[in-house]
């Protein structure tokens, strides 16, 4: 009988005991699972600082590009705008020399009138109409033809109309100012005076 209620406590501690010793082991697990959190999360921090850094680099990196880009881009524009300038300036240069030899022509011309009779004078001057057409030719300027005596209000303008019962559309009857087109483009339109059908025809 005493046997047996001696080794009730015994047991009872022993249970305890071994509580204690799993309680102390779990308690040990959290707290190295608690650490390798820590560790991993400290690993984490490392990687993504290391990250930042790479990034502000490649930051920097593309805003000093993007800066020399747009400085490159400004030289270039304005290095255009001083060409496109000149261009302009200049662009008649060839045209102008050209233009030279006519009016030397015409000074020819203008000095000799008083020599020799007025045929001379007139074919020079005839001469010196035809090479400054070509010229003019050359540019790409070609005069407009009045064809078949039809107005034609893309090419012409009316500076006089008068009315007809003879006419059935607008026709040509004279012109007073020829008209060119520079390369197939309307440069200025022949002045003309035109027939007009009668109103209430």
């Amino acid at each position: 009988m005493v046997k047996k209620t001696h080794t009730i406590p015994v047991k009872i501690e022993q249970k305890e005991q071994r509580k204690k010793t799993e309680n102390i082991i779990d308690n040990e697990k959290e707290l190295k699972a608690r650490q390798d959190k820590i560790k991993a999360l400290k690993d984490k921090l490392k990687n993504r600082e290391s990250e930042i850094k790479l990034l502000k680099k490649e930051n920097e990196e593309l805003k000093e590009e993007y800066l020399r880009k747009i400085a490159e881009m400004e030289n270039l524009r304005k290095r255009l705008d001083r060409e496109k300038s000149e261009f302009y300036q200049y662009a008649l240069s060839e045209f102008l020399k050209d233009l030279f030899v006519v009016l030397d022509n015409f000074e020819r011309a203008l000095e000799s009138q008083n020599e020799g009779n007025g045929k001379n004078f007139r074919e020079g001057i005839e001469m010196i109409y035809k090479q400054y057409l070509d010229l003019l030719m050359k540019q790409g300027v070609t005069p407009i033809e009045i064809k078949e005596k039809k107005f034609d209000p893309h090419l012409q303008q009316a500076f006089i109309t008068e009315e007809s019962e003879d006419v059935e559309e607008p026709v040509v009857i004279e012109e007073l100012q020829k008209g060119y087109t520079l390369h197939n483009r309307l440069l200025r339109p022949a002045l003309v005076k035109v027939i007009v059908p009668k109103k209430g025809k």
